[in-house]
């Protein structure tokens, strides 16, 4: 009950990301509301059509926000995903993930990857071209994206054609307090973010569990090339350059970047110009990879 008291708490306060965007607002062709049933809730999606298409049948980016897992909303990045639209020519879905602790895990993780086959299923409907299909996230988002990949590859389902890790979140197993918090706050009370992780896997053994912490899994040359941009001064940069290394002695093709003088959540709270030199590296890496897949 305290733990459910506390996140709830939580998201009361402000979401300066949301309210001071890295990007201007722009307007694309549709933007499309839909819901889908799963078995963990109803999920909300929304749909971003670019301004300018000559395709009938588009690329598919599939966008998962930050929060910690337990807070924030899909809106937040709503001009990220208008930009991406545009600056990609892809047709973007924003997905409203289940928050903990009402739904820790692996709620989210089963979520979405239900949300990843409705829309395969739902690929004429949409206009959408299912060998285009990319996945990507920042922060909490971005570990979903890439357990979303061990998800498939654990299935032997298809992978996308690309990940995009945005300062992710990819090991519970080490405690805060042993990581390289530069947050004076944070570091001297990692109680807090211990408080954040246990909202998400509060059972014995999850924060071990491979698709909680990805950096305890066994990765193979199967899982989708990876694009993984990291904060020079983030808690968090071990465990992204970790994994990065992990893919790559598998033989995974990465593009891994740290953006120097920048904390987590660059991408949302600036400093400016790196948000807008990071959203430019991404809706570059997007369009390369829909444009390969169309020239084979």
């Amino acid at each position: 009950m305290f733990t459910l008291m506390a996140a709830r708490l939580l998201r009361l306060f402000p979401n300066q990301a949301k309210k001071t965007p890295m990007l201007s607002f722009e307007p694309v062709k549709e933007k499309k509301e839909m819901k889908v049933e799963t078995s963990v809730k109803l999920t909300d999606i929304s749909f971003y059509y670019p301004s300018e298409s000559k395709l009938k049948k588009l690329p598919l980016y599939i966008n998962f926000h930050g929060g910690a897992f337990i807070m924030h909303e899909k809106e937040m990045d709503d001009p990220y995903c208008r930009y991406l639209a545009n600056r990609t020519a892809c047709i973007i879905a924003n997905v409203e993930y289940a928050k903990a602790p009402e739904y820790p895990f692996p709620n989210p993780l089963e979520q979405v990857y239900e949300v990843f086959r409705w829309i395969q299923s739902r690929a004429d409907d949409l206009n959408i071209d299912t060998e285009k299909i990319m996945v990507g996230g920042q922060s909490s988002g971005a570990n979903l994206a890439a357990a979303l990949c061990l998800y498939l590859e654990e299935k032997k389902e298809k992978q996308p054609l690309l990940q995009v890790l945005s300062c992710p979140m990819l090991d519970f197993a080490t405690p805060h307090a042993n990581k390289p918090e530069t947050d004076k706050w944070r570091a001297r009370y990692p109680q807090a973010a211990h408080f954040l992780n246990m909202c998400y896997v509060p059972e014995k053994g999850q924060a071990e569990h491979p698709l909680a912490s990805p950096v305890r899994a066994v990765v193979s040359d199967h899982l989708a090339p990876a694009l993984i941009l990291i904060a020079e001064h983030d808690a968090f940069r071990p465990e992204a350059e970790y994994y990065a290394e992990k893919l790559k002695e598998a033989g995974v093709h990465i593009e891994e970047i740290v953006f120097k003088d920048c904390k987590h959540a660059f991408t949302h709270l600036g400093p400016k110009e790196k948000a807008e030199e990071a959203w430019e590296m991404i809706a570059r890496k997007i369009r390369e990879t829909a444009n390969e897949r169309y020239a084979e």
